[in-house]
Parts: C-alpha cells; structure tokens; sequence
C-alpha cells in the first residue's frame, strides 16, 4: 500500500472491534440468548405464480415442541397493513403474510415456530401447501426486447448533433444478476418487552432505518423500539432494506408473546436479501479523429419484481465522468416473478460503468489510440458536466497517471493478440469508476470519566469498514487522548442518531460529528475549568489543548487544570457532549466526487479458455484517508468483487419452473484466494477542502465501480476478442 500525501504519518494500531471478533466475545444478530426464546423457520412457496388454495398444518403440529404458525390465515394484527391501501403507502414492499397471491417461488408463506431450531426445520418439512398456479416468466434476456424505454435524466445537446462522427461504437453488453453473499447471513431476534415496546436484535445496515420502518407498522413510536446491531459480517447493500423476514420474526413473537429468533439459510439468502438485477444494456459511442467524445446514448433495462419496481439507475454514471456535449440516456424496468432486487456495491453505476469503460476502449482501438490517452483528454475534470459547479476536488487524472506507472502501461505491446507466453496470451486493460460523494445529517456524543478516558458513541454501525476504527483515530488527533483510553460505542439505536452505512457515506458523514463532539467537549471542560483558573474562561476551541490527564492552552501551556481537579472542584460524575453534523451550503456551490483508476494485467489460456488475472492495480481518491489499514481491505475487497462481477458470478434460473438452480455457495460461483492476485492499492490522500470538517471523502464503491471493465478490456488485449456479456467465461473465450 502507497499513501501519496501522508508516507510519514505514525503507524495506527488494529481494528477497534478485532479483540471482540477473534475471540467471539462480539455478537453477531442470530447470537443472542434471550430467556424463553424460541426458534422460526420460514416455509417458502413451490410455485412462481398462482395463489394458496389450502395449508394443512396437521401433521406440523403433532411435532412435540411446535409452539406456533404464522400465515396469511392467522396471524397477529399489523396495524400499518389493515387494507390495500395502506400496504401500499407502506412502501414495505412484500406484504408477508397479507396475500395469498405467489409472486416468485421460495415467496415466504408460512412461519414454524418451535422450542428449538430442530423440530421448527422439521415440522416446516411436513406442512401441505395446495396452490392455484398461474403463468409465470423468469426469464429477462427472452423479456426486455418488449419493454419501452423512457428519458432517464434531461437530454443535453441533441442526438442528431453528433451524427457524422468520424468513429463510433455502437454495441450491447448483458450481465447476469450477482447475489451479496455476506458472511454472516441475514437474522433477526424480536422480542415484545411491552405491548408498544419493541427490543430487537437485526443484521442491518442502519439501526434507525429499522426503527423507522417497523414503528408505523405497528402504530408505535420509534424510539420504542431498540435495534442492536453492534457486529455485522458484511452487507454490500443486503442490509440497506427492512425485508420481510424481519417483520415475520415480529410477529411470530406477537403471536407467541415470547422472543424469537429467525435466520435464514444460504438458499434463502438467493431470494430474501435483494441481489443486483440482471441488465441490458446499449452504447452509441461517437469521437472525432482527435479522440474527442462528441456524444453518447445509453440505453439500459434491469429486471425487477412484480409487487415492487426498482430501478438501478444505471444511467447515473453516463453523466458523472466525462464531458459529452450531447448525451441522452434512457432506461425501462423488465417484470418478472422474482424477488426484489435491491442496491448492491457501486448499486447502478458499477453496471453503467462497465458499459460505458468497455465501449471507450472498444473507441480508443478503433482510434488506434492508447485507451489511457482518450480517457484522460475527455475527463470531466473541472466542472460537474450536469450542474456546471466545479468540483471540491477531482484527482482522477492523478489516479490514472499512478496506475499506468504502477503496472507499466507504456512498457506493453498496445496491439491486441500480441503477447504471448506458450498457451497463454497476455493483456493489459484499463478503466475508471466515479462515485458522488455523499455526506449526511449524523449525530455523535462522547462520554467522559475523571480518569481521562473518554466513550465516542453513535447509531452507525460498522459493516466490516473501519467506522469505529476511524472514530478513535479522529478523537485521538483532535484530543491528543490515548487511543487506549478511546473506547467506541455504535450499532444501537439508543446511541445518537445515524444514517444506514452504505453509498460511501459513512466516514464522510460520522467524522463531522465526532470533529463537532470534540469541540464541544473542549469548551465543556474550558467551562468547567474556569472555575479554577479564570484563563479558560471564554477560550476558543483551537486553544484548548486536552491530554491524559488534564487540559491546558496552546499558548500557555504552564496554564492547566487535571481532570482529577476538574471533577471534584465541580462535583461530576460525568462529562457528556452530543454534537449535529450535517452538510451545509458547501452543497451549493460544489459538486463532490471519489473516483479511482483500475489497471489489469491477464493471461488467457488459448486452449483451456482460463483467464488468470496476474496484477490488478487499483488507485483512488478518496479525500483523507482516516484508517489506512481499512482503507485499503475496503478496496481490495470492492476489487475482488469486481472479479467475481467480471469472471464467475451468476444467478441462474431454470425457466421451466421458475426457481433457482445452484442457490448455495457450492453452486454459485465468486472469487476465492486462488482466483485474486494481492490487489495493489494507493491512494492519493489530499483532504477535499469542502465535503466536510476531516476532507475524506467514501472509498466502498469505487473501489468495484470499473473493475470488471478493467478486466474485460485486458480480456480483449491478450486475444483480440471482444466479450460484452458477464460473466466471462470459458466458453465464451473458446467459441
């Protein structure tokens, strides 16, 4: 790892939550033991389409231990759902246990509740489902040619502006749906303490998020309702959403009026926690001969459910990175009997991009220009093309010059099929990735003892992204406290309020805070200390100078006060802070942005169609990195992603019956250690001046957002041909 801009800050010590993790003191959701608890299984529909004519639970209840069934014919009162119009206006999206009606197959429609997870498995298995079907369509490539597509995004320029170009690309690219797969499956404990009080124990992404979705539901307040989701084994977009699950554990509990805990299976996961949807798309690509872009359309359908209509907005990005007079982008949605898709790493823009970086090198050959040439005298890199305002900070031309030299660009044969190695043809290819860089309103408070040590406290919860880790690097740099006597509370909802962790928000938006809270502490303890010495009276915060024991000024450091005297002279138990962070007029007059530059060095097995990929060089801007250490896992593993995205991950379909075929990690395929070279990151670590107090800027989608292009252009360099589909795979090199 390279950091540009701060070689020589001090090494930082490990994650903050790694004790907890390695040693399994940190619970995960499903691993709370709560008295009376008692264990749910869902029972999923054996059709795509129709309607329940019966259930016959008889032979489900005669096992010992069932204590309770949850469907659609009886079940506890959901207030938010009482008619048609009102699950409409939910906005929940599945209606669990409100319809008879089959929207995909494995759509849940019974809960088993038992005393332990055995006899609930067993007597799932025995429960009798006899169904109305209907006709029903899963497949999208044999769909999306009927759907009309409609303006996504104003039309700049005209199409018509641009058409005598000197060259043009004009193609489609498909790819396959990808499923998140986190490492901890999805799980919720819930537990009625009241009638209108709610404790619940939930794998998510954004403790309040809960909150706010469940309580109109139930007709609750929502701070009655705690959500703890303190350790989380990854989310990459699974646990953005409330999905029916968790509502189906409340109500067993409802139903029961004892706790229960729900978690689902691997094969669950394929069809219960989202997944990025199948797309299509088409570029029309024109320069001139100089290598200028003069226009682009982009055309781009996903598939989406049937009770609930999700766009991936894939479209975004055409805006974001480079400048095109004219540009027209259009979209539609293709209606399927499957579940919902939801956002997933780089949601929309990770497929745009791929089209589009793909499109451009397919441009540069035909140029016979170098793709890293035609990129960088076509990017964006003054003003925001939509708006016109000028970005807060770009290095993205940084980026790209980094990597080049980090893989040696200039040092390969830039004619394609012309490296070769016996059997295995090498190449090299490039892209780019862009991301808004987003900041929202959060809150943070810090707690502290008379011995110095101090608790910095917020509602995000850290997905595997380093938040707490970079929390207590920030308190430590602005308070000069030891990082030993930091400790970090986050993922509850009692904590003060935070957005979901997800689009590269999170440390953009949490540092604020935590910069706000320390001020405030500051001036408390100036507050407080002017008791003793009328010098803090009235002092501002950049001269209050905090250590281990005490506080003191920066211009007269003999001046100073320790904490010991500070609590008993004025009688603490306690010294707490809360402080409001949120983006401000800075919104106006600037536009943010993270981007990166993805460099690929393959070889291609001519005979056996294998694809290895040997360097994969990965450089970003991501404003000032916080927590290198976690900076770095987070783009290595978006880039590993993005291998899988490119080679190997695929959900299929059997579209005579409507279901998934290979629904567990055996049958679906993503990168192991075997399949990842040791991803070289760099950053290049200047602070963006604007986007907030700390200048970093989010790093978890740009990271994946070009890799596959990367790989796919490189694909292209080492045999000369072209593949436009994802995954790429064996068959597709030899045919």
């Amino acid at each position: 790892m390279r950091y540009f801009e701060q070689q020589h800050q001090p090494p930082r010590e490990g994650r903050v939550e790694a004790l907890d993790k390695v040693t399994g003191k940190g619970k995960y959701a499903a691993e709370y033991k709560l008295d009376g608890m008692c264990y749910a299984v869902l029972i999923g529909s054996t059709i795509a389409s129709g309607k329940i004519k019966n259930m016959d639970l008889t032979k489900a209840k005669q096992v010992k231990s069932v204590i309770g069934f949850v469907s659609h014919l009886q079940k506890p009162e959901v207030p938010g759902f009482a008619s048609e119009a009102m699950i409409k206006a939910s906005r929940f999206g599945l209606p669990i246990f409100h319809t008879d009606t089959i929207y995909f197959k494995g759509q849940p429609i019974i809960l088993v509740i038992a005393e332990t997870l055995e006899d609930a498995t067993y007597a799932a298995s025995l429960v009798e489902v006899e169904y109305e079907t209907a006709p029903f369509n899963v497949d999208f490539e044999s769909s999306y040619g009927a759907v009309p597509m409609k303006e996504a995004g104003k039309e700049r320029g005209k199409l018509d502006a641009w058409s005598d170009a000197a060259v043009v690309v004009q193609e489609e690219y498909n790819i396959k749906p990808e499923v998140h797969h986190p490492m901890e499956m999805h799980a919720t404990i819930a537990q009625w303490t009241s009638e209108d009080h709610l404790m619940l124990y939930d794998k998510t992404q954004g403790v309040n998020n809960v909150q706010q979705v469940i309580a109109p539901l139930f007709n609750l307040k929502k701070e009655h309702i705690e959500v703890m989701s303190e350790f989380v084994g990854g989310g990459f977009g699974s646990g953005l959403r409330v999905w029916p699950h968790v509502l189906a554990a409340i109500m067993g509990a409802k139903q029961v009026k004892r706790p229960v805990k729900l978690m689902l299976t691997r094969p669950q996961m394929f069809i219960g926690t989202g997944y990025r949807p199948a797309s299509w798309q088409r570029i029309k690509l024109g320069a001139d001969l100089s290598g200028k872009f003069l226009g682009i359309h982009h055309q781009a359908k996903n598939e989406t459910s049937l009770y609930e209509r999700f766009s991936d907005q894939i479209t975004r990005v055409t805006r974001l990175i480079y400048n095109f007079d004219h540009l027209k982008t259009e979209d539609a949605l293709v209606p399927l009997n499957i579940n919902a898709a939801t956002w997933m790493r780089g949601p929309g823009d990770c497929t745009g991009d791929f089209a589009i970086e793909c499109a451009i090198d397919e441009l540069s050959y035909k140029l016979k220009m170098d793709p890293l040439d035609v990129r960088s005298k076509n990017i964006a890199a003054t003003h925001h093309p939509d708006n016109k305002l000028p970005w807060s900070s770009n290095y993205l031309l940084d980026c790209m010059t980094e990597g080049a030299k980090r893989i040696g660009w200039k040092n390969r044969n830039a004619a394609p099929n012309a490296m070769r190695e016996g059997d295995w043809h090498v190449g090299y290819g490039m892209s780019v990735g862009m991301w808004n860089a987003g900041r929202n309103k959060t809150s943070a408070a810090i707690k502290m003892m008379s011995n110095g040590q101090i608790i910095v406290q917020t509602a995000m919860t850290d997905i595997g992204t380093g938040t707490g880790t970079g929390m207590k690097n920030i308190a430590h740099e602005l308070t000069g406290i030891p990082r030993n006597k930091i400790t970090i509370e986050l993922g509850n909802s009692n904590l003060p309020p935070a957005p979901s962790q997800g689009g590269s928000t999170g440390m953009s938006s949490v540092s604020g805070a935590v910069v706000d809270a320390v001020n405030l502490l500051k001036l408390k303890l100036a507050e407080y200390a002017a008791v003793t010495n009328l010098k803090f009276k009235d002092a501002p915060e950049e001269s209050i100078v905090l250590s281990e024991t005490g506080i003191s000024l920066a211009h007269e450091p003999t001046v100073k006060v320790s904490y010991s005297d500070l609590w008993k002279t004025n009688k603490l138990d306690t010294v707490v802070v809360e402080a409001t962070s949120a983006p401000g007029e800075e919104r106006k007059k600037y536009a943010f942005c993270s981007s990166a530059a993805h460099f690929c060095q393959v070889r291609v097995n001519i005979k056996t169609g294998k694809v290895k990929i040997d360097k994969l060089i990965c450089v970003a801007d991501g404003g000032k990195i916080v927590n290198e250490k976690a900076a770095a896992n987070q783009m290595s593993g978006a880039a590993v992603g993005g291998i899988g995205m490119a080679l190997m991950e695929e959900r299929r379909f059997d579209h005579r019956f409507g279901g998934l075929i290979g629904d567990d990690l055996a049958g679906y395929h993503f990168p192991v250690n075997a399949d990842a070279p040791i991803i070289d990151v760099s950053f290049i670590g200047k602070p963006d001046p604007h986007i907030n107090p700390t200048g970093a800027k989010g790093l978890g989608e740009v990271g994946i957002i070009g890799t596959a292009a990367a790989i796919a252009n490189a694909i292209y360099h080492a045999t000369g041909k072209r593949l436009r589909d994802l995954p790429i795979t064996a068959d597709q090199i030899l045919s």
